[in-house]
């Protein structure tokens, strides 16, 4: 028996929509994975960091290697930083830094999971970096437990101890205890906006605007304390020119 034109007309219909779902889907991986939040048009993942085994620290460069190392719990890997750096910045800035080696960023989102494993005090924080120029030259986002002057704000480093550059910014964070926290980072050299995102990705707790520094390198650490770092993924239109050493 024939088939009817209307039960021909339904396989080619499926046939095809399912060769646009494939196709969509295959796009989509090409695009590496989705971001908490929209992204602005032309941007494509950039860097992308599971921490999978402990080879994934050649990525970066420390502070003080030492004070860094690869960590494991629940089957997630991180990098973590377990104890201080020995290290002395030119001017009053974080110590615990650990910059992504080879890759120079302008205007980029960044997501990255962080928990904090330090006591509870004030200026319990994570930092994030980025524009980083030298160890005298960046900015870095200080999340802490409670907002003052030098702690929990977005902070410029320009050859002289760091300021605070974000208006406005919350009253701090809530870390708890073994909590990981999702951050979101945007910069953008357009119009020099710089938004952070902790846990709710659809409100800032903290801005500012400021054109000091265009393309640096991009980091994570802390000023003074302890934690781990894990999932990290840059999204943005392109690198900027890559650049050899930074704390040499």
């Amino acid at each position: 028996m024939s088939m009817s034109r209307s039960c021909l007309g339904r396989i080619r219909w499926a046939r095809s929509l399912f060769a646009l779902l494939l196709v969509t889907a295959l796009a989509r991986a090409a695009d590496g994975p989705s971001p908490s939040g929209a992204l602005p048009p032309g941007y494509r993942l950039l860097y992308e960091q599971n921490f999978a085994d402990e080879t994934a620290l050649a990525d970066f460069v420390f502070s003080d290697p030492q004070a860094w190392r690869f960590s494991r719990e629940d089957g997630r890997g991180a990098l973590e930083l377990a104890a201080q750096s020995r290290y002395t910045p030119r001017v009053r800035s974080p110590v615990n830094l650990a910059l992504i080696a080879d890759r120079v960023f302008g205007e980029f989102v960044l997501e990255v999971d962080l928990v904090q494993t330090g006591r509870e005090y004030g200026h319990r924080d994570m930092c994030l970096f980025f524009g980083a120029k030298d160890p005298a030259n960046f900015y870095y986002v200080h999340l802490a437990t409670a907002a003052d002057d030098h702690a929990h704000n977005i902070f410029l480093v320009n050859d002289a101890p760091r300021v605070k550059i974000a208006t406005p910014a919350t009253q701090g964070v809530n870390w708890g205890v073994g909590v990981w926290h999702r951050v979101r980072l945007e910069r953008k050299l357009s119009d020099g906006s710089i938004r952070v995102f902790f846990d709710d990705l659809t409100t800032p707790i903290m801005t500012a605007t400021d054109w000091h520094f265009d393309y640096g390198l991009i980091g994570f650490g802390s000023f003074d304390d302890t934690g781990k770092v894990a999932q990290i993924r840059v999204w943005g239109p392109g690198w900027g020119p890559r650049r050899a050493g930074f704390f040499h």
